[in-house]
């Protein structure tokens, strides 16, 4: 797993450049990856097309030397020797994601994968016999292209859309998974991937679709922290949040200090 890599190069510095210093009484390793980024098996049993295997499949140029998550890391198959490396490691934590369209594959709760259920299960089970806690992410970035093709999340009917979704999830591991993120780093995946073709499903709209897009990005972690202390938080105790990706600006003179501060409140927002 690519990811768990990085973090064991890291520690490996840590401890040749940190030699006298000592890690608080507490402190807890953890490490991430997301669904389309290690997962692979893109068209798995009967998982469906998700926005980014639609970009990258379509759109090759964009990505520098033309490489797809159809393989990824193999997670898909591979996924007791990643328990594994991150026991290794002696991580508390491990965040992962969930495929939406690997769980629903037609992005509605009204078909559920049984092979998707049983590869999350598995995942998190195994995770939780190395002594390893799962945090997991509802959306990282891999809409079932299904829902983008009828507008993706300039659709307002997306937010009942996710609100069902994030039902499905916690009615089938939150009784074991107690950390949870709704939607990782909106700002990206509206200012990027509906403001260029950077990024799926590659939008050029910054004047509408951005601001659509966060819009209903932001209802709908609403909805699913609402069906989560409403219909879960006594039952299961857990916690529940987004993830952010927070840049700070500051003014290139005194006159653009008005400027900057809206910029801050946006990119918080």
């Amino acid at each position: 797993m690519f990811s768990l890599r990085i973090v064991l190069f890291s520690l490996l510095v840590a401890a040749v450049t940190c030699e006298d210093l000592d890690f608080p009484p507490g402190f807890q390793f953890g490490a991430a990856s997301a669904a389309y980024q290690v997962e692979g098996g893109w068209n798995a049993s009967d998982k469906g097309e998700n926005i980014w295997d639609r970009f990258v499949h379509e759109k090759p140029h964009i990505i520098a030397d033309h490489s797809t998550g159809d393989v990824a890391c193999d997670s898909y198959r591979l996924w007791r020797r990643d328990i594994e490396m991150a026991s290794d490691l002696g991580l508390h934590f491990y965040r992962m994601s969930i495929a939406w369209s690997r769980l629903l594959p037609n992005g509605f709760a009204n078909k559920i994968s049984e092979d998707g259920l049983n590869y999350y299960n598995n995942l998190i089970d195994g995770l939780l016999e190395k002594g390893i806690q799962p945090m997991v992410t509802l959306y990282h970035w891999d809409l079932p292209q299904r829902l983008q093709d009828l507008g993706g999340w300039t659709n307002p009917l997306i937010v009942d859309w996710f609100g069902d979704y994030a039902r499905v999830v916690f009615s089938h591991f939150g009784d074991r998974v107690k950390s949870w993120i709704t939607i990782n780093e909106p700002s990206s995946i509206c200012d990027i991937g509906h403001g260029s073709e950077i990024m799926a499903p590659g939008w050029q709209d910054p004047d509408n679709a951005v601001y659509l897009c966060n819009k209903y990005v932001l209802l709908s972690h609403a909805k699913a922290y609402r069906i989560y202390e409403a219909e879960f938080k006594a039952k299961y105790q857990g916690e529940l949040s987004l993830a952010n990706h927070l840049m700070w600006y500051e003014p290139f003179s005194p006159e653009d200090e008005e400027l900057a501060e809206t910029a801050r409140e946006y990119i918080v927002s």
